[in-house]
């Protein structure tokens, strides 16, 4: 598929052919919904915890005599059912991650670009070079190029001056192509990539 090439101040910079297996496929909901899940779990800490019985602070002394009191019996304050007590079976600090498996991850990578290249959110652009970190002159740019919550991905390295200045303007994100991911795509409205992220992608996902 064709596209046109933009430059960063707006203008045009010629068209780039786009590869179909990347950018052209239907895009299917449940590929999506599997590659996001696996992301969000590798993503959550796990770090839940709760104190049993041998981690409650209190004395082993037995809290009463056995026999003569007419109540239970009882032989410490830990007990799950007193106030403050140790928690039966409660969460413990563990790995939420699941596995998939490394061709089903980069299919799911194809689906969201094709999903973003499909409603015509897609944007590719020359270079995103620029001579000095300015971010109000980036914020201009962007005003002018409409974009408001973006995503975008450059080749091997982000340009230094670029990631500085994108670094104080919301909506504003920037990936290297190696970081480029399915979660990160479909969250913004928008989705820029360099002519050299496009090649890196190409090359990354044949």
């Amino acid at each position: 598929m064709k596209l046109d090439v933009i430059k960063l101040d707006g203008g045009k910079a010629g068209t780039i052919d786009l590869d179909e297996a990347l950018f052209g496929l239907e895009p299917r909901a449940d590929i999506l919904h599997r590659v996001v899940r696996w992301q969000r779990a590798r993503a959550q800490a796990g770090t839940h915890s709760v104190l049993t019985r041998a981690e409650v602070s209190y004395s082993t002394k037995k809290i009463y005599r056995q026999k003569g009191t007419g109540g239970a019996r009882h032989g410490s304050k830990k007990a799950p059912i007193f106030r403050h007590g140790g928690v039966v079976k409660g969460p413990i600090p563990r790995s939420h991650a699941h596995d998939l498996n490394k061709k089903f991850r980069a299919l799911g990578l194809k689906h969201a670009l094709s999903a973003k290249a499909g409603s015509g959110n897609l944007m590719v652009i020359d270079s995103i070079e620029m001579a000095e970190g300015k971010t109000a002159v980036l914020a201009k740019a962007a005003r002018e190029l409409g974009w408001k919550r973006v995503l975008i991905i450059d080749g091997a390295e982000v340009n230094e001056n670029f990631a500085r200045a994108a670094r104080n303007i919301e909506g504003i994100d920037v990936l290297p192509s190696m970081g480029a991911n399915v979660y990160d795509i479909l969250l913004r409205d928008q989705l820029v990539i360099t002519k050299a992220g496009v090649e890196a992608l190409e090359a990354r996902l044949k």
